[in-house]
This record gives C-alpha cells, sequence and structure tokens, in this order.
C-alpha cells in the first residue's frame, strides 16, 4: 500500500534536494567560512564542518529526528521513531508522497548545517572537544525541539506560524546561540582594531557559489513535492540572492569607494537566509523586496554587533542569518499576500493576526536558543574547556589542535 503511494517525480525531486542540502555544508559553508579566517586557521574550519556533519547525521538517526517529528506534546516528539524504529521501506511520511526514508535524510541535511552555521561564531580561538560537544547538544536541546514547534505539529504549528524552509527553525536558532557562545568564548586576540583580512576571497566566493546552487534545495525542496511551489521557492530565492548581493555592493562601493568580492557573497548569503522562511509563500516580487531588506538590515546589523555590542561573532551569523531569519520570517506576514502574487493568507486569519503569529514565533525561539545555549555552552566549560590558550591561538588551530597544515609556505 505504501508503494502505491509514492510519486516518483517527488522523490526524485527530494532525493535530489538532499543532495543539494548537503552540498551547502560540505563543500559549500566549509569553504566559505575556511577562506574568511586566518590560513593559520583553515584546516580547523573544515574540520569543524566535518565532524559536524558526521556527528550530527548519527544523532538525528539515533533520536534528534524522531524528538522533531514523532508524535509528543506541543515542545517536543517522542521516541517512537528512535533509531527510525517500526519506519517500513515503503513507509510514506504523512501529508507527502515521498517515502519517509526520503524525508527523514531531507530533514537530516537541515540538522547539519544548523549547528554548522554557527562555527563562524567562534573560529579560530575554540577547543576542538568543546566543538563536539556543544555541536551535539545543541542539536537535542535546541535544534529538535524548536523544528518540532514548527515543522512536527508543535504549538507554533498550532498557532500558525509559517516558515517554509528554516526563517526561524535553522536561521533564528543558529544566529542567537552564534551571539550567545561567542559572548561568553571572548573576541579573538586584537578585535576588532587588529583582526586580519580573510586569507582567501577567492573560497569565500567559491564556496558562496556552492551555497547559493544548494539553497534551491533547501527552499524548493521544502515544498516536499515537484510542483508549483517548489518552482516559485526557486525564482524567488534566486532573485532575493542577486538583489541582496548588489545591494551590499553598492553600500561598499558608496561607503568605502571600492566594492569587495567578499562583501558581494556576503550579501547572497544574507539574501538567502532571508527569503528562506518566505521562499514557498510569496512571489517574484517578494523576493526582490526581501532582498532589498534583507542587504540593507543585514549590512547594518554587521556593524551594530562588532561596534557596538563589541561582541567577536567572527563570521556575522547573527547580522547575516539571525537577522535575516527574522526578517524574512516577519515579513512573510506582508508579502504572502495574492496582490503581490503570493499564496495567499488563511481563512479568517488577518495580516495583522499573522504577523502577531511570526512575531510570537521569532521571539520563542531567539528566547529558547539564548537561554539553552547559555546553559551548553556554560557546561561544556565546565567539562572540557571552552578556549585554547594564547600560545595556541596564535600559532593557529591548524597545527596546534590537529597537526597539520592548510599550506606548505
Amino acid at each position: 500500500l505504501g508503494a502505491d503511494m509514492i510519486d516518483s517525480g517527488d522523490t526524485a525531486w527530494i532525493l535530489t534536494s538532499t543532495a543539494l542540502v548537503l552540498f551547502m555544508t560540505m563543500p559549500g559553508l566549509a569553504l566559505f567560512y575556511a577562506g574568511l579566517v586566518r590560513s593559520r586557521n583553515i584546516l580547523s574550519v573544515l574540520m569543524h564542518c566535518s565532524a559536524i556533519c558526521c556527528g550530527a547525521s548519527l544523532l538525528w538517526f539515533i533520536c534528534a529526528y524522531s524528538l522533531a517529528f514523532a508524535d509528543g506534546t506541543g515542545l517536543v516528539g517522542g521516541l517512537d521513531k528512535a533509531c527510525l524504529s517500526g519506519v517500513e521501506r515503503d513507509a510514506v511520511f504523512p501529508g507527502t508522497a515521498i517515502p519517509e526514508s526520503v524525508f527523514f535524510s531531507f530533514q537530516m541535511t537541515f540538522a547539519i548545517i544548523t549547528p554548522a552555521l554557527i562555527v563562524g561564531a567562534y573560529v579560530e580561538r575554540i577547543k576542538f572537544g568543546a566543538v563536539r560537544l556543544f555541536s551535539a547538544l545543541w542539536l537535542l536541546v535546541v535544534y529538535a525541539p524548536v523544528a518540532h514547534w514548527v515543522w512536527g505539529g508543535g504549538w507554533l504549528a498550532d498557532l500558525g506560524v509559517k516558515d517554509f524552509a528554516g526563517g526561524i527553525v535553522v536561521h533564528v536558532t543558529a544566529g542567537v546561540s552564534a551571539l550567545v557562545i561567542a559572548a561568553i568564548l571572548g573576541s579573538r586576540s586584537g578585535f576588532p582594531e587588529q583582526t586580519e583580512p580573510p586569507h582567501a576571497p577567492w573560497m569565500v566566493m567559491v564556496g558562496a557559489a556552492m551555497l547559493w546552487v544548494g539553497w534551491f534545495g533547501f527552499n524548493a525542496g521544502s515544498a516536499l513535492a515537484a510542483g508549483a511551489d517548489a518552482g516559485m521557492a526557486l525564482l524567488v530565492t534566486h532573485l532575493s540572492a542577486a538583489t541582496a548581493s548588489l545591494v551590499w555592493l553598492v553600500i561598499e562601493w558608496a561607503r568605502f569607494g571600492k566594492p569587495s568580492l567578499v562583501g558581494l557573497v556576503t550579501g547572497t548569503i544574507a539574501g538567502l537566509a532571508t527569503v528562506t522562511p518566505a521562499s514557498g509563500f510569496i512571489g517574484p516580487i517578494g523576493g526582490v523586496i526581501l532582498g532589498l531588506a534583507g542587504g540593507v538590515i543585514c549590512y547594518l546589523a554587521v556593524d551594530i554587533v562588532k561596534r557596538s555590542f563589541r561582541v567577536d561573532d567572527s563570521l556575522d551569523v547573527l547580522a547575516v542569518h539571525g537577522v535575516g531569519g527574522d526578517t524574512g520570517t516577519l515579513l512573510t506576514a506582508v508579502l504572502i499576500v495574492p496582490a503581490l502574487s503570493g499564496v495567499g493568507l488563511d481563512e479568517g486569519v488577518s495580516m495583522g493576526d499573522q504577523f502577531v503569529a511570526q512575531l510570537i514565533g521569532v521571539a520563542a525561539a531567539l528566547v529558547w536558543s539564548a537561554v539553552a545555549t547559555f546553559v551548553i555552552v556554560k557546561l561544556a566549560q565546565a567539562l572540557v574547556g571552552l578556549r585554547v590558550n594564547e600560545e595556541e591561538e596564535v600559532e593557529g588551530l591548524d597545527y596546534t589542535a590537529h597537526g597539520e597544515t592548510g599550506y606548505r609556505l
């Protein structure tokens, strides 16, 4: 019976999307972050992303998937699907025409990239053991419950919160958590006056290009079917990324007299993060509007975090992902309307009602992520320690932590 309900076209698209989203982390995000750090820390960043990918995959199988998507309370799922217990080969995920094994794998790639995003907040100064412990606990305590709230039938889903592909679940949780761990960990030596520029801007661009391509699977794949919603999600994702890239370029050009490659592709990521929660609900004009909003607001947020907050969120996780996710989530309530080629609000729901629901969703994820991350970081600090010593930081984590070097100079 299950096999008869499976649609081969939908299944093929979500299989492809799964590969695309994994491509975002390995190698896209890994190269994007690796190019932004100093040359003596390139391998440590690649190691963080690789190790998180492996650890998150196994945790997702053991229990995190069940906590996110199995039946449970409004706050967290149960353990009925731990280790995929009871999930038959031809089982179809409810509400779709794809095998649950494919849905599991697609969502696993989201669980991989979300803690990997936080890597950008603590590069060049954290112990590898702390990365492993923090990422594992964070996936279980922050990511899985929030995914359940929004996508697994939890209390935010009941409230009518709309998050098509992870503005709240991925970007708000990662962005807020990044700020917390960066604040507790402390700044890199010399921050902000003497921080060194990215050692390989070309690598940053290559990583960003991979993220851009992979994001089509991230957003369009979240339709969970090969249809009109997937097609429009892909289109608005591209428009937002292109628009935000140009916005960032223009601002830098006007401010400094020279547009930078790193700035351009940082704008790309800001546009992609901002459109993510709205991507399946809006039309092309909405994509351009979100690109404009994400480019301007995320650019301003970079300065606010580093200059006003004086927190060394090294690779701007909060400013780009957190603020972008917030912006897109809130503007979904406005841009969803049919007048802008959106899918329209649910029956009986006003724009104001939807905006309040979106605001509650953002606030809930923000508060939970901040509090839980604080506790997890303090626990990791007590068990394995957080920060490398000054000598190790100066020499670089590639050699001191992993016994390798990225370059033979």
